[in-house]
C-alpha cells in the first residue's frame, strides 16, 4: 500500500465562548478520519488553532478589564481542554495571533495587491459616536424593514429571514454603547472576487470534485450561469480600534477576519513543521503532491468554497483536495436551548457524563458524510450506548474472559476458525475501511455491530457458562473462549478510531501491540496470555442525562450585551441552536378520527433522481411493501443529492390522491420538516421499521 501524506484541518474556534456539543460534531468526526487514516499507516498531520481576532474579542476583554492577549490565552486553554477531554488529538493547536500567521496573511495580501486584485473604496458606515468606532453590522440593531421585528441585527432578520444593509433598520442603535449611531465614511480595502480570473478558476474549481454534490449545487446558484456575474467583492479590512493584524501599508486598517483566520491553518502548520522538520511547501505549494482535506460546517461553506480558494490560488498557494462540509447539531429534534438545558458545553458532559467516548460513540452512529443535520436524542443516546456498546461489544469479554484466567491460566488456546470466518472476510474485504474512508460512519457502525451480533450469537450457541459445569469439556470451552477473544479483538479494532482509549484498555487487556489497518488478519495465538479482565465500560444511568440537563438549566446567565454575536464567526454561527423565545403558530386541534384518515407508511427509496427541467424536484420510487412501487415528486432537490437517498427509509402518506404533474403522476407525499432557519428535513423511522409499516 502506498503511504499518502495527509494534512486536515477543522474550521478554527472563535475565541469568544466555550466549546459545545455542536462544534464537538465536527472535530469528532475529523479525529475519527484522522485516527483512520494513521491506523492505515499513513502520514497525517491534523492542525487546527484558536481564531482570536475581531471586535467582539476586543470588546470582551475591554468589560472583563484585561487585554486581549490575556482573554484569548485564557480561552485557548479552556478550548484545548475540552478538545483533549473528547480525545480530539491534533498534531498542533495554535491561535491565528501568531507571528506564522500574520507573516502568511500580510504575504498573501500583498501577492493578491500585485495581481490588481486589491481595491481601495470610500464606504458609508454606522459609527457609534460615544465609542468612537465604526460598527460591525452585527454590532447595530433596530427594527427589521420587512417584519418589523424589534432588536434585530443589522445584516438580516432571525424572524423573518430577511437580508439587508444596515442602513435599511428602521431606528438603529449601537448594540455596544446603545447610542444612536452616525453615518461616517472610511476608506476600505476589498478582495475583487468579482474579477473574471477569480469567477472563472471559481466555475472551474467547483466542478473538480472538490465539493459534495449538495455544496457543488450551492455553489453553482452562487456563481450563476456561465456569464453571469454574481459574486460581490470581499470587504477585508476593518478600521481603528480593533484587535487583528495591521494591513500592510495602510495605518489604522486592519485585517478582517476571514482574511487571516483561514491563513490560521497556513499558521499552525507552519509551527508544526518548525517543532517536526517537515516541509512547508510539499503541502501548501501549487505542485504539492500531498493531500489537503478542510472539515467544516456548512455555514462557513460559502468562505472556504469561494474566498479561500480564491485568495490561495491568486496568491501562489494550492487548494484543498476536498472540503467535507457538516450539518448542524439539533439535540432531542429541536434548536439547542438554554431554558431546557440542551445548550451544552464540552465541559459539562465532563463533568456530568464523564465518559466523553459515548458520546464520540453517537456521533459516530449518526455521521454518513453528507450535509445533512444531526440530532442528538437524549433518551436514544442512552439506548444505543447501552445497547450497543455494552449489551453487544463489551458483553462479549464479559462473558467469556473470566473462564481463560480461572480455568486456563490466562492463557488462550485454538481459534475456531469456522467461527472467525465472517470476520476474516469483513477484514480482507475492506467494506468498513471503505466507510470510514468515505466519513460514512454510520454505515461503518451498523456493520461493526452486525458483526457483533455474530460473535454473541456464536457465545450464545456455544453457552460457555454451561460448558465450565460439564465434566470433560474443557478443551471446547477453552475454544469457544479463546475464539470469543479473537473477535472481541477484531470489533476493537474498527471501534479504535472512534473509541480510541477504550481500545487501549482492550489492548492492555488483550496483552496485544496497537491494532492497526495495515496488517494481514490472523486470529490470537495458542498460548498467547492475556491478563486479567477488569470492567471496560459501564451502562450509562439516565439519571447522568437528566442531572446534564438541569446543571445548564441552573447555569443560565445573561449574556454581556457588548458580545452576544461575534460578527463573522463559525463558533456562532454553528450554534444553529440558541433559546427560541418566540411563540409558536400551531394549527387548530384535530379528532383521533380525522388523524386516523392518514395513512402514514413506511417507505423505502428505492431511487432517486433529478428530473430534467423541473428547479425543486427529485423524482422518488419508494417500496412500501405494495407489489409496485410508487412514485412521488418531492420538492427537496435544495436539500439533498439523489444518490445520497437511495436506500434510505423515509415517511410517506400513502393514500393522497395520485396528482397528474407535468413530470408524470405522483403518486403520495413524503414527509419532510422546516422551520424559522434555512434548511429542509425528511422523516426517518428508527432503525428496524420496514416498508409498509404504518405510523400510528
Amino acid at each position: 500500500m502506498t503511504t499518502r501524506k495527509i494534512l486536515v484541518t477543522s474550521a478554527l474556534p472563535y475565541a469568544n465562548g466555550s466549546i459545545h456539543l455542536g462544534h464537538l460534531v465536527e472535530y469528532i468526526q475529523t479525529d475519527i478520519w484522522v485516527r483512520f487514516q494513521k491506523m492505515q499507516g499513513h502520514e497525517v498531520h491534523y492542525v487546527c488553532a484558536d481564531d482570536t481576532h475581531g471586535t467582539p474579542i476586543m470588546l470582551r476583554a475591554e468589560t472583563e478589564g484585561i487585554t486581549p492577549e490575556q482573554l484569548i490565552a485564557r480561552v485557548w486553554q479552556e478550548h484545548y481542554d475540552d478538545f483533549a477531554a473528547f480525545h480530539v488529538q491534533f498534531d498542533h493547536y495554535g491561535s491565528t495571533n501568531s507571528n506564522e500567521t500574520k507573516e502568511f496573511a500580510q504575504g498573501i495580501y500583498r501577492e493578491l495587491k500585485a495581481a490588481n486584485l486589491i481595491e481601495v473604496r470610500s464606504i458609508e458606515q454606522f459609527y457609534d459616536p460615544v465609542k468612537n468606532m465604526f460598527l460591525p453590522d452585527r454590532f447595530i440593531k433596530g427594527e427589521c424593514p420587512k417584519c418589523h421585528a424589534k432588536d434585530q441585527y443589522g445584516d438580516n432578520c432571525e424572524v423573518c429571514g430577511a437580508a439587508y444593509a444596515p442602513i435599511e433598520l428602521i431606528a438603529p442603535y449601537s448594540a455596544v454603547s446603545g447610542a444612536k449611531p452616525e453615518m461616517r465614511n472610511s476608506d476600505h480595502y476589498f478582495f475583487k472576487l468579482s474579477a473574471e480570473p477569480c469567477q472563472q478558476f471559481l466555475r472551474e474549481w467547483t466542478k473538480s470534485g472538490s465539493l459534495q454534490p449538495e455544496a457543488a449545487n450551492k455553489m453553482q446558484e452562487w456563481l450563476g450561469a456561465e456569464g453571469e456575474s454574481k459574486l460581490s467583492d470581499w470587504d477585508i479590512s476593518r478600521d481603528a480600534p480593533y484587535f487583528g493584524f495591521e494591513i500592510p501599508d495602510a495605518p489604522g486598517k486592519y485585517f478582517y477576519v476571514w482574511l487571516d483566520a483561514p491563513v490560521g491553518y497556513m499558521g499552525s502548520f507552519k509551527k508544526l513543521c518548525e517543532i517536526k522538520g517537515l516541509d512547508f511547501n510539499e503541502y501548501w505549494k501549487p505542485d504539492s503532491t500531498a493531500e489537503m482535506y478542510h472539515f467544516i460546517g456548512k455555514d462557513i461553506l460559502y468562505f472556504h468554497a469561494l474566498f479561500w480558494p480564491a485568495m490561495l490560488k491568486n496568491a501562489g498557494y494550492r487548494t484543498p483536495n476536498k472540503l467535507f462540509a457538516h450539518g448542524f447539531l439539533t439535540v432531542n429534534g429541536e434548536k439547542m436551548s438554554k431554558s431546557r438545558g440542551t445548550f451544552i458545553t464540552a465541559k459539562s458532559y465532563v463533568d456530568n457524563i464523564k465518559n466523553t467516548e459515548y458520546l464520540r460513540y453517537y456521533y459516530a452512529a449518526k455521521i454518513n458524510g453528507t450535509m445533512e443535520d444531526l440530532d442528538l436524542n437524549l433518551d436514544d443516546f442512552v439506548a444505543k450506548v447501552n445497547s450497543d456498546l455494552i449489551g453487544k461489544y463489551i458483553n462479549i469479554a464479559s462473558r467469556c474472559a473470566g473462564f481463560i484466567a480461572k480455568r486456563f491460566d490466562g492463557k488462550l488456546g485454538e481459534t475456531d476458525l469456522t467461527a472467525v470466518s465472517e470476520f476474516k472476510a469483513a477484514f480482507d474485504g475492506g467494506e468498513i475501511a471503505r466507510c470510514f474512508e468515505e466519513r460514512e460512519f454510520s454505515r461503518a457502525l451498523r456493520e461493526i455491530m452486525r458483526l457483533a451480533d455474530v460473535a454473541n450469537q456464536y457465545i450464545a450457541e456455544q453457552k460457555p457458562w454451561a460448558l465450565a459445569k460439564e465434566e470433560g469439556r474443557d478443551a471446547e470451552l477453552h475454544i469457544a473462549c479463546s475464539t470469543a477473544m479473537t473477535l472481541f479483538r477484531d470489533l476493537t479494532l474498527y471501534l479504535k478510531p472512534v473509541l480510541p482509549v477504550l481500545a487501549e484498555q482492550v489492548e492492555a487487556f488483550l496483552n496485544i501491540p496497537p491494532l492497526a489497518w495495515n496488517a494481514s488478519w490472523q486470529p490470537l495465538a495458542a498460548g498467547h496470555p492475556i491478563n486479567s479482565y477488569q470492567h471496560l465500560a459501564t451502562r450509562l444511568d439516565p439519571k447522568l442525562i437528566a442531572a446534564l440537563t438541569a446543571a445548564n438549566q441552573a447555569s443560565l446567565s445573561p449574556t454581556p450585551a457588548v458580545v452576544p454575536h461575534s460578527e463573522q464567526r463559525h463558533a456562532e454561527a454553528q450554534q444553529h441552536a440558541t433559546e427560541v423565545t418566540e411563540e409558536k403558530n400551531f394549527e387548530p386541534f384535530i379528532s383521533i378520527e380525522d388523524f386516523a384518515k392518514i395513512d402514514l407508511r413506511v417507505a423505502r427509496i428505492v431511487n432517486a433522481e433529478h428530473v430534467e427541467g423541473a428547479a425543486k424536484l427529485l423524482k422518488l420510487t419508494l417500496d412500501i411493501g405494495e407489489a409496485n412501487p410508487r412514485t412521488v415528486f418531492a420538492g427537496i432537490k435544495s436539500a439533498y443529492d439523489p444518490e445520497t437517498l437511495k436506500g434510505r427509509m423515509t415517511v410517506m402518506v400513502a393514500n393522497l390522491a395520485p396528482r397528474k404533474m407535468k413530470f408524470g403522476m405522483s403518486e403520495g407525499m413524503v414527509l419532510a420538516a422546516s422551520g424559522d432557519t434555512p434548511g429542509l428535513f425528511i422523516l426517518s423511522p428508527d432503525d428496524g421499521a420496514q416498508p409498509g409499516m404504518r405510523i400510528k
